[in-house]
C-alpha cells in the first residue's frame, strides 16, 4: 500500500511547484486528517462552529513543518476534490497563524490543471474578500472549541518558497534518523 505522505513524490519543479495531497474537500465541515501510521485519513472531528473549509485543505507529501505534521496547503480551484487525491499545485502565498502556540503555516496554492485559478500568480491577485475569507475562516474555526488562533497576513508567493523548502529539508533530515511514534514504512527507506 502506497503511504501518501511518504511514497508520493513531492514534484519536480520544487518549491514553486508540487503535488497537493487532499484531505478536506472544499465546502466540508469535517476535519479529516492523515494517520500518520498508516497513510489513511482518519476522522479527527467535526468542526464546531458552522463554517466550513473554504479551500481544498491537504498537505505537500515528503515534508515535515514546524508543528511536527506534513506541510499544510490549502488549494484553490473551482470543484471539491475528493480526500487522498493529487493535485498539481503551484504556490501563491503564505498565510502563518498561531495555534497552541505553534507556528503553524499554510500555503496558499492554485490547481495546475484547473484554467479558472491556474494563471493566478500571486494571492494579491486574487479578490480581496477570497483572501479575507481564507483568513477568517481560520480566525474562526475553533472559536467554539474555546482556542484562540491567530492569523497573519497573507504573504507573497516568494515567502512561501522557503517555507516549503525548510519543510522538504525537515522531512529529509528525519528520514535519515527515523521518525518518532514507529519507522517508516519499507517504500519509504529507500
Amino acid at each position: 500500500m502506497t503511504h501518501a505522505w511518504h511514497d508520493v513524490t513531492p514534484g519536480e519543479r520544487l518549491p514553486a511547484e508540487f503535488t497537493s495531497i487532499i484531505e478536506i474537500p472544499m465546502g466540508s465541515s469535517v476535519k479529516y486528517e492523515l494517520d500518520k501510521q498508516t497513510g489513511l485519513l482518519k476522522l479527527d472531528r467535526m468542526l464546531y462552529s458552522a463554517v466550513y473549509y473554504p479551500a481544498n485543505y491537504g498537505f505537500i507529501p515528503q515534508t515535515l513543518a514546524e508543528d511536527d505534521d506534513p506541510l499544510d496547503v490549502l488549494v484553490l480551484c473551482q470543484e471539491p476534490v475528493a480526500p487522498l487525491t493529487m493535485v498539481r499545485s503551484r504556490a501563491i502565498g503564505l498565510m502563518t497563524m498561531v495555534d497552541s502556540g505553534k507556528r503553524d503555516h499554510k500555503i496558499l496554492a492554485v490547481a495546475l490543471n484547473d484554467p479558472e485559478y491556474n494563471g493566478f500568480e500571486e494571492a494579491g491577485e486574487l479578490p480581496p474578500h477570497r483572501l479575507n475569507m481564507l483568513r477568517r475562516f481560520f480566525q474562526d474555526y475553533k472559536q467554539l472549541e474555546g482556542k484562540a488562533v491567530e492569523v497573519d497576513e497573507m504573504q507573497p508567493a516568494a515567502a512561501a518558497l522557503p517555507t516549503i523548502e525548510d519543510a522538504l529539508e525537515r522531512y529529509s533530515a528525519h528520514r535519515r534518523r527515523g521518525f518518532q511514534g514507529g519507522p517508516l514504512p519499507v517504500a519509504a527507506r529507500k
